[in-house]
């Protein structure tokens, strides 16, 4: 006896388990995505950027950026070491400091005043969302497997989507 396969039987049931496999990944992957698209508009998650005194050339060292960052006592700095990152905005005139415990400290580039400090989540969100923030193996494992059958879930979904037409655009020429 001859086996037919059946693309209609395999599509539904490829897109049933399928989702019903990454329901959790890709409820986190979503939900991080969302918080992630609005990330400039909600300061909880991202400090917006201060506007120091704008000139073409920053007038304090890095040294002089060290000292000033040690003074915030949430970020936790007393060296080069617990600095993850500068972001240096020249049209801003500002220099963002970030401590690796997420506290973002924002310098003016020219008097060396604090125009603001607050906690960063952006990055802990980015990290939650690409699976990294779990272990770098939940990242290659699973986060990673959960994007590939979400791409394999959208291409049956268009094809039954696009399957009643085609039925119905065969029937009409016969």
């Amino acid at each position: 006896m001859k086996y037919r396969f059946h693309w209609n039987k395999w599509t539904r049931k490829t897109h049933y388990w399928g989702a019903f496999v990454i329901f959790i990944p890709i409820i986190i992957i979503i939900g991080t995505g969302i918080l992630l698209q609005v990330k400039k508009e909600i300061n909880w998650i991202q400090p917006p950027t201060a506007i120091g005194k704008i000139k073409n050339n920053p007038s304090i060292s890095f040294d002089e950026i060290l000292t000033i960052a040690k003074t915030v006592p949430d970020a936790e700095i007393h060296s080069w070491e617990d600095i993850d990152r500068l972001d240096v905005r020249i049209q801003a005139g500002v220099v963002k400091v970030r401590s690796k415990n997420n506290w973002e400290i924002q310098i003016d580039t020219q008097s060396g005043t604090i125009l603001q400090q607050a906690y960063r989540r952006s990055d802990i969100i980015e990290s939650i969302h690409d699976g990294s923030w779990f272990h770098d193996k939940v990242k290659l494992w699973i986060f990673l497997p959960t994007g590939i059958v979400l791409l394999i879930l959208w291409i049956s979904g268009v094809y039954m989507l696009i399957l009643p037409y085609t039925v119905k655009w065969k029937r009409n020429r016969k």
